[in-house]
């Protein structure tokens, strides 16, 4: 059976989005049949209205409907303290936690030869420039444990290395919870690289 056009549309325009395949697809575009008018257009109003009205803060690269973002704006962050983050979404994560007081920096991806992205694509300059005020003490590489996560804070290590600031990188290791037998080579490597003191 033929799919009527607008409903071949909504699902072609679901599956663009990650980890959306044909048959959620299918099912989202005829969950949206189901809805009513009025709400399907607050949806699309919101979607057009988040695309046109987000910007990058000037200050951190993070996502915000302001100039400068609210984190960037609280004037009771430490600002000695740069978490430098791969995307926004990483740096909501960091702030769930209640533990980071300090100010972020977002790459907005990380080095990766294989896909086309070096550090021209990511907002390094933006950093760097953020690095000439003395007021920053440290910076904490956030990037991913994977391979273009390490790559990207042994980049930047080695590029803020003349700035002279204490350069540190989140621990990685088990997760709480985690089962010793579980957990690969790598994983099993750096929780014992990070061990303290009890």
């Amino acid at each position: 059976m033929d799919v009527p056009e607008p409903i071949s549309k909504l699902m072609d325009g679901f599956m663009r989005l990650p980890g959306i395949g044909p048959k959620t697809a299918q099912r989202l575009a005829f969950f949206v049949l189901g809805m009513e008018e009025e709400d399907v257009t607050e949806l699309a109003k919101a979607l057009v209205r988040a695309k046109r009205d987000l910007k990058r803060c000037q200050v951190c690269s993070n996502i915000s409907d302001q100039p400068v973002c609210s984190v960037c704006r609280d004037k009771n962050r430490d600002r000695s303290v740069i978490c430098v983050v791969q995307d926004p979404r990483d740096m909501i994560a960091m702030e769930r936690t209640r533990e980071f007081h300090g100010l972020y920096h977002v790459l907005h991806g990380a080095i990766s030869p294989m896909e086309g992205i070096g550090p021209d694509e990511l907002s390094i300059p933006d950093l760097l420039k953020r690095l000439e005020d003395e007021t920053v003490k440290e910076l904490i590489l956030a990037t991913n444990p994977n391979i273009e996560g390490e790559a990207t804070a042994m980049y930047l290590q080695r590029l803020v290395k003349p700035f002279g600031l204490k350069v540190t990188r989140i621990a990685h290791g088990l997760p709480v919870g985690g089962d010793l037998e579980y957990a690969d080579e790598v994983t099993l490597t750096k929780a014992l690289e990070g061990r303290r003191e009890l």
